[in-house]
């Protein structure tokens, strides 16, 4: 591949711009400031880049906090290896510049002909959760108008769709947090499950502190993390099970709820269905017996109820939370857990009351909004279904086309990525917005998928993994270099500004759309102008669940502070939603009965330990951005494999000694971390880093059959002494 040219991002003239973090769904505030004189050395390296400069901004999430992601966020515009022409594939096998006609009409040359040989579906499109709420909406209009096809989904499938359909089938709405994020701060208990977020958003954390003043912070996790460690010192409590058995923890708290008389009857005979068949399947799940499949201690179980049920409203506590993340959902019957936990929020009269309540922590940066607005695939923007014909009929008016002509439901991502490159399956594949190789599980698996292609088109803003085995790279647009619109964790809606010019050559997404529907011959029209694309989404989502009918730049631009659902522009949002009625057809929510089941790739002869991925404080998703930036690489400069003393003794591993884990689908190798904060069982291995410390080459790609998420956290490895140098 032709090495693209180091660039800098030219500013504009004026002022510095309120914006947001380009990271996470917290969405922190920041001021960024353009250079007010670029650097014209030839080939500039990034520390001489002329680049904005980042402020933290007073907000409502961060309260004037940044987290070194957000700090260091500018660099990644100046990266060396900045995308700034597009490429394509030589015959010799090689990415060589080629100008973006040429890619543009390559792309809708091979497109019409693959369609033409193999039908519309031959085509699939895959999204990303970080691309903004205007991108989000045209990418699914474009998978469905201009290719025809049904497979489109995003990796946001492996993110929040077990927290999705949990809260769907119990609320009839999945609003990551149905309540504003500073209302935490005057809870008395907060049950936090699989996340992490001191090293995962940091400005968060603050949120925690008033449930753990009143020693209320009760946090489920198998490694004793630095979230877990803030119950220490009297801030609450650790459970701390084997990995797949957090349903067990769950089952056995509600089982103590109702046999110590807590469960808030008065609440549940108003506001819930199905409580008296939860109740009879709980009513195992005694501590002892939960102790011995979880490991967690009765009388640990004992006091967590306790502490939960002590500060919910029947007891006339200050209020409690129950919240969910990645830890507990990506698991094969992850929506089961995320009903356990809210069964148990049910049972205790949080749901739907000032003060208290359940939720998920949204991971990406527009995870919420990301899976509104047409990238999922059974979805249309405003969370309509697209099998609801009167959901097609108004969304089709809006794009001006024949209902009939839209294409039905298609797959989840892992029956996507599983067609690619097979007889009769999907010839091309359209990428925007994720770094597959790295961040599917089974990765090595669907990399070889995606090299059976017909076809990969990638767009990007800096050669990814992914986009190294493309056919057609596309150089787009970064966060500070474009307007748009993002939906935070707590479902309000925020303005993303423009900072700084992009490099030449260099174009949005949303004009890379508009010219290859032109090419396609795509039937309807392709704004390219954001503020438009929001309007257009307000029309087409208006009447939704996510209803954005009342959404607009304009309001956003003024300072108006917007949660969906916003139905029309008097409307003010709904910082808090579910207060008077669930969104099912009754209005109550349901609570429905659930059973443990083992993990899927459980322990054998073979494959004696449980690993178990996640992220660490200076690195983001597939590490495509941090990895670039000098800062975040020397705090973490490669994956590691933390493991228990007594583990590393019993295989003869040694303080940073490379060790190689194998699974049933491939292995990694990265250096020794010896750590007592993680069971003796279980090792964790962070999933930023490509090759061979990759760690999704192990994770496990069976899937939930509820709502499609992988099991990326649990995954039967063995473990052994590398053999060489794994980066040679």
């Amino acid at each position: 591949m032709a090495t693209p040219a180091a660039s800098t991002a030219a500013p504009l003239a004026g002022a510095a711009a309120d914006t947001h973090c380009p990271y996470c769904a917290l969405q922190c505030a920041m001021t960024l400031t353009p250079a007010l004189t670029p650097d014209l050395t030839p080939d500039p390296t990034p520390e001489k880049a002329a680049l904005p400069t980042v402020g933290p901004r007073d907000f409502p999430t961060n309260r004037g906090g940044l987290c070194q992601k957000g700090w260091t966020s500018a660099s990644v515009l100046g990266a060396a290896d900045r995308l700034t022409t597009p490429l394509t594939r030589s015959a010799a096998g090689e990415l060589e510049p080629a100008t973006w006609d040429e890619a543009l009409d390559l792309i809708a040359t091979r497109l019409l002909a693959l369609q033409d040989e193999h039908g519309r579906d031959c085509v699939g499109v895959f999204g990303g959760g970080g691309l903004t709420n205007e991108k989000a909406y045209t990418l699914g209009k474009f998978a469905r108008v201009a290719l025809g096809t049904p497979f489109v989904d995003y990796n946001g499938r492996f993110c929040m769709s077990s927290a999705a359909a949990g809260a769907n089938r119990a609320f009839g709405l999945d609003r990551g947090l149905p309540f504003p994020l500073a209302d935490l701060g005057g809870a008395q208990a907060i049950l936090l499950l699989g996340s992490n977020p001191s090293e995962t958003m940091p400005p968060f954390v603050q949120h925690l502190a008033g449930a753990r003043s009143r020693g209320g912070l009760v946090v489920v996790d198998p490694r004793h993390s630095p979230t877990a460690a803030l119950t220490d010192d009297g801030g609450g409590l650790h459970l701390q099970p084997l990995p797949g058995t957090d349903i067990v923890v769950l089952l056995g708290l509600l089982h103590l709820v109702w046999a110590t008389g807590r469960a808030d009857t008065p609440y549940l005979a108003e506001r819930v269905t199905g409580a008296e068949d939860v109740r009879a399947s709980v009513s195992e799940w005694w501590p002892e017996r939960v102790e011995r499949v979880t490991g967690v201690p009765a009388d640990d179980l004992r006091r967590a109820a306790e502490i939960l049920a002590a500060a919910a409203p029947l007891a006339c506590g200050s209020g409690a939370y129950v919240l969910t993340g990645r830890g507990v959902e990506q698991h094969a019957h992850g929506t089961d857990t995320v009903t356990a936990a809210i069964n148990l929020a049910l049972a205790l009269g949080l749901p739907g009351r000032v003060g208290s309540g359940y939720g998920c922590l949204t991971g990406q940066g527009n995870g919420q909004g990301g899976r509104e607005h047409g990238q999922k695939a059974d979805q249309l923007p405003g969370y309509r279904s697209i099998s609801d014909p009167a959901a097609r009929a108004h969304v089709a008016a809006v794009w001006s086309v024949d209902p009939d002509t839209l294409p039905g439901p298609g797959v989840p991502a892992m029956q996507l990525l599983g067609r690619l490159g097979e007889p009769g399956g999907i010839r091309a594949l359209l990428v925007h917005g994720s770094n597959l190789v790295v961040s599917a599980p089974g990765a090595v698996q669907v990399t070889e998928r995606l090299r059976a292609l017909d076809l990969l088109v990638v767009c990007d803003f800096v050669p990814s993994e992914t986009a190294l085995l493309a056919d057609v790279v596309l150089p787009v647009t970064q966060w500070a270099e474009e307007e748009g619109t993002m939906t935070s964790l707590e479902g309000r809606v925020i303005r993303r500004r423009k900072v700084i010019d992009p490099p030449p050559g260099v174009r949005s997404e949303l004009d890379v759309w508009a010219a290859l529907a032109g090419r396609l011959g795509a039937p309807a029209r392709f704004e390219t102008d954001p503020a438009l694309v929001m309007d257009e989404l307000a029309r087409a989502s208006a009447g939704g669940i996510a209803d954005y009918g009342g959404v607009s730049h304009e309001r956003l631009d003024r300072g108006d502070e917007i949660h969906w659902p916003c139905p029309d522009p008097a409307h003010p949002g709904t910082p808090r939603a579910l207060l008077d009625r669930f969104a099912t057809p009754d209005g109550r929510a349901r609570m429905l009965p659930v059973e443990p089941r083992g993990v899927d790739d459980e322990l054998r002869s073979g494959a004696p330990y449980y690993a178990i991925t996640g992220r660490v404080l200076q690195h983001y998703q597939s590490g495509a951005q941090t990895r670039r930036v000098r800062e975040l690489v020397a705090g973490e400069p490669r994956a590691f494999v933390q493991l228990h003393p007594r583990t590393a003794a019993t295989l003869g591993i040694e303080e940073g000694q490379d060790v190689t884990l194998t699974s049933a689908r491939g292995s990694c190798t990265a250096p020794a971390r010896l750590s007592r904060e993680i069971r003796p069982e279980t090792v964790f291995v962070p999933f930023h880093f490509p090759g061979a410390e990759r760690a999704n080459a192990l994770t496990n790609p069976a899937t939930d059959p509820v709502s499609g998420m992988p099991e990326f956290k649990v995954t039967a490895v063995s473990i052994r002494p590398a053999q060489g140098d794994p980066r040679a």
